[in-house]
């Protein structure tokens, strides 16, 4: 295993996340290395007044998996500069992102602390509200070719994450958990049904990736384990699929009591 001067790295990063500038995989380094890398990038951007919002979890849904030669679930921190309403920013300029791609996705906001070691009825409670919301991942490495403590240093692959309607959780919570594990999303590009993925896709259901991170961070000695107001979100349901200028996206959700989300690009 190589080592890496961890400072120096997260500041090539972040510059790379700032100008659009390509980077170079590191090889031979493991994932606590690179979740050193984000913990020192998450110091030095809070440092220039950059608020961490959240944490978002990518590489969730197994079916990617082969696609991206990326085995298990990664994380990355989201900030105040790339979680946004979608409802405020429904036309998003793309020239800010490198190799975009758009992710559906489930996101939750949390009234308490989950901890590890909860069953996900139990993290299910510590639920305020639950969101369904569009993510723009990307890639500064080219073409998107990757090792998994790449992604993990590149934050996670994390552009921006766009937020729909926040719906209450407080009712009705052993229902909220059946369904978060069997419902489907559609999404289109133009009107046209681009693709289709269900709960089981990501880790078997949202919960149960939100347990994954928490079981990871549980044994990470550079990050904190998730906080009281925090804003999770939990991985593609569908493929990543590729965007681009004057484009519309659109997503319908059965199965839950989410309204779907749409989006255009510029």
């Amino acid at each position: 295993m190589s080592t890496i001067d961890t400072p120096l790295k997260a500041r090539e990063i972040l510059d790379a996340l700032d100008h659009q500038k390509r980077l170079s995989a590191f090889g031979g380094i493991e994932l606590p290395q690179a979740y050193a890398v984000i913990a020192e990038m998450k110091r030095l951007r809070t440092a220039r007044g950059e608020k961490v919002l959240g944490r978002k979890i990518g590489f969730t849904n197994r079916t990617i998996w082969d696609e991206y030669k990326v085995f298990a679930p990664i994380w990355g921190y989201m900030y105040d500069t790339t979680l946004f309403d979608a409802s405020a920013a429904r036309n998003v300029n793309l020239s800010k992102f490198a190799e975009p791609r758009l992710e559906p996705e489930i996101a939750f906001g949390f009234a308490r602390a989950p901890e590890a070691g909860m069953s996900p009825a139990q993290i299910f409670d510590c639920v305020d509200w639950v969101s369904h919301g569009f993510e723009i991942v990307q890639s500064h490495y080219p073409d998107w070719k990757f090792t998994a403590p790449d992604t993990v240093a590149n934050n996670a692959l994390h552009g921006a994450f766009f937020l729909g309607k926040k719906v209450s959780a407080v009712k009705n919570r052993a229902a909220w958990v059946e369904a978060l594990a069997r419902f489907d999303i559609f999404l289109f590009r133009n009107d046209v049904l681009i693709d289709r993925g269900d709960a089981s896709n990501v880790l078997d259901g949202p919960l149960f990736a939100i347990k994954h991170l928490l079981e990871l961070l549980k044994d990470d000695p550079h990050n904190p384990p998730v906080a009281a107001g925090e804003v999770i979100t939990t991985g593609t349901v569908t493929r990543a699929w590729p965007v681009a200028p004057g484009e519309i996206w659109r997503t319908e959700v059965s199965g839950l009591t989410l309204p779907g989300i749409e989006l255009s690009f510029s």
